[in-house]
């Protein structure tokens, strides 16, 4: 286990004064590269090698998230390593001790040069001491789109450099951000308080993320929503982010608990 302290900045925040969600999923991404920077792997080690870690899905459970201000441990649990995936756990704790969100997450260890998947050596396997696997709702890593839904069809979005993380592709949290914004734009569009609900949620919530390509600067996104229930009998609303084709870059499911 690896865990840093911080305290909620501003710069996280919405306009209430609450954590956005994807400065949670940052939060989260910067702890296991703070892990990742103790080596012997470092970020250094795998550009040498021409490899880097490539995130192929999120679950993430929010119990609420945390006001400007708040003292916060974040963490993060390296639980498997097997050929080229691994497999961690992240939390975000207060001070007192309220697990305030808790995620899951399964990574693939790429060759940027091939494009193809890369076998775990042994200095990455000393970097990522093994822990127990905390205990969470367990979910499928694949998304799939319901076939008996209502569909909804939100305003397209172009990839702007506010988008890109450090290698140029569209950062993890913001596809998040923007299949939100898109069930925003969809309620505004149709009156739906469920859709709205959901961008403005602050505690209670489930999302799942699975990642299928790269989105560039310039590129532009076709978000389809598809709205069912679950066996609950909860409103499950999954978004997938399309390309011009419509093929998804990533396809992000949203469920209030």
């Amino acid at each position: 286990m690896y865990t840093f302290d911080s305290k909620i900045r501003y710069t996280e925040c919405d306009m209430e004064g609450y954590l956005t969600i994807e400065s949670l999923v940052d939060y989260f991404q910067d702890c296991s590269t703070f892990q990742t920077q103790l080596g012997p792997a470092t970020m250094e080690y795998l550009a040498k090698d021409g490899i880097a870690w490539v995130i192929s899905s999120w679950h993430i459970v929010i119990n609420r998230l945390p006001k400007l201000g708040e003292n916060v441990t974040i963490g993060t649990v390296p639980y498997k390593l097997s050929g080229f995936l691994g497999l961690r756990n992240f939390f975000m704790d207060t001070d007192s001790g309220e697990r305030v969100a808790i995620a899951n997450s399964v990574w693939s260890l790429i060759n940027l040069q091939k494009g193809t998947p890369q076998r775990v050596t042994k200095e990455i396997e000393d970097t990522y001491p093994l822990d127990k696997e905390l205990e969470m709702e367990k979910a499928p890593r694949k998304i799939k789109i319901p076939e008996d839904s209502k569909v909804y069809k939100a305003e397209a979005k172009k990839i702007g450099q506010h988008h890109l993380d450090t290698n140029n592709h569209v950062n993890n949290g913001q596809y998040i951000r923007i299949a939100l914004s898109a069930c925003k734009s969809a309620a505004v569009e149709t009156g739906n308080d469920d859709l709205k609900a959901l961008d403005e949620a602050r505690e209670g919530m489930h999302i799942r993320a699975e990642y299928k390509q790269q989105a560039h600067l310039g590129d532009m996104i076709f978000p389809v929503i598809y709205e069912s229930k679950d066996e609950e009998g909860r409103n499950v609303y999954v978004i997938s982010l399309n390309d011009e084709n419509e093929k998804p870059y990533s396809i992000v499911e949203l469920v209030r608990k």
